[in-house]
């Protein structure tokens, strides 16, 4: 006689259909795991339990999954005001460190590829308009989001890039601790101004963001936007 199914703990599992939502979330998860060059549609139909051919009835390729997960990802960043302009752009830029902190893959796909979903899109908006409501416009307005976007970016691969790399906090500090007596002893005039030693990325990321909005915030107390020519003295 056959084995009865009600005599068995569980029937074969019965794997939901997939959906856009499941597909990007374990997209986020694979490329988190992987990073951009171990992702493939393979290993994420691989994570889904699904057949590789099924998840294009959801997605028309490649790379409309990692536009979705880029996106999903941007939703982490809360599009707040906060009381002053220079906070608001803090704010964002520190929650935009956290978010490629969390998802090292971040940098890479902003650098090839227009952001334009939704939360991408609105996050731009605040802060195009924080911008411009301090007194930017024009081509200053566009380089100082350059500016800031790219030191944020820029900050945090190569914070992602050393971690990756060097992994504990012990490392660190015995590197650090090498590199001064290296300095020291044969560049004794550089090592009187620069601090190797000091490892403190998260103080250090918040001073050289100062550092940019001060510059910022000095040309628009003065009235000398950036771009903006200063007129020529006429001589008399």
């Amino acid at each position: 006689m056959p084995e009865s199914i009600w005599f068995r703990d569980d029937a074969r599992p019965h794997r939901p259909r997939l959906s856009r939502e499941r597909i990007v979330e374990a997209a986020i998860a694979l490329l988190d795991a992987e990073g951009v060059r171990g992702f493939s549609m393979r290993a994420l139909a691989a994570r889904l339990r699904a057949g590789t051919m099924s998840l294009y009835e959801y997605v028309k390729s490649k790379e409309d999954v990692l536009d979705l997960a880029l996106d999903e990802v941007f939703g982490e960043i809360e599009p707040e005001e906060q009381p002053t302009w220079r906070a608001t752009i803090v704010r964002r830029l520190t929650q935009s460190r956290d978010v490629m902190r969390r998802h090292p893959w971040v940098p890479e796909l902003t650098a090839t590829r227009p952001l334009l979903g939704p939360n991408a899109l609105a996050r731009s908006q605040l802060f195009y308009a924080t911008l411009a409501g301090a007194g930017l416009s024009g081509p200053a307005l566009n380089s100082a989001v350059g500016a800031l976007s790219s030191y944020v970016n820029g900050y945090v691969a190569a914070e992602n890039t050393w971690w990756a790399t060097v992994r504990t906090p012990g490392t660190d500090a015995e590197i650090r601790a090498r590199a001064v007596r290296y300095l020291d002893e044969h560049a004794p005039e550089l090592s009187r101004h620069a601090d190797v030693g000091d490892g403190d990325f998260d103080r250090n990321f918040l001073l050289g963001l100062d550092i940019i909005l001060d510059g910022i915030e000095a040309r628009l107390q003065t009235g000398d936007r950036p771009g903006r020519e200063t007129p020529r003295r006429t001589e008399s």
